[in-house]
């Protein structure tokens, strides 16, 4: 129930979307209640834009929209993990996941 969501002091909550079928990190973003309701009721991932200060659909301008399969808390109650398909890549760069930039300890030194 959305009522069990502990959204944070800003009514955030983070919200990690996952290729459902082979489990790859796409993105994190952050969801009002109103992005998960939106969500929830659409079927494609909705979010909130921290630097914008608005709702956004994801896709809506690229076309990468995420069709959810499924949505899941955790067991705090305080991160969404979504799961679903994207029609393209899911990064502003054009990249399929946002999560493309490996650290290395190497990268701790410089």
């Amino acid at each position: 129930m959305i009522k069990d969501i502990k959204f944070n002091k800003d009514g955030l909550i983070p919200a990690v979307a996952q290729d459902a079928d082979s489990g790859e990190v796409l993105m994190l973003a952050y969801m009002n209640e109103e992005a998960l309701r939106r969500t929830l009721a659409s079927g494609e991932a909705w979010f909130y834009s921290r630097s914008r200060q608005e709702l956004w659909h994801k896709g809506e301008t690229s076309g990468s929209i995420i069709k959810v399969r499924s949505i899941w808390k955790d067991c705090d109650s305080d991160t969404i993990l979504i799961k679903g398909k994207a029609a393209g890549p899911v990064c502003h760069t054009g990249n399929k996941t946002c999560f493309f930039q490996e650290l290395t300890e190497a990268d701790l030194e410089g």
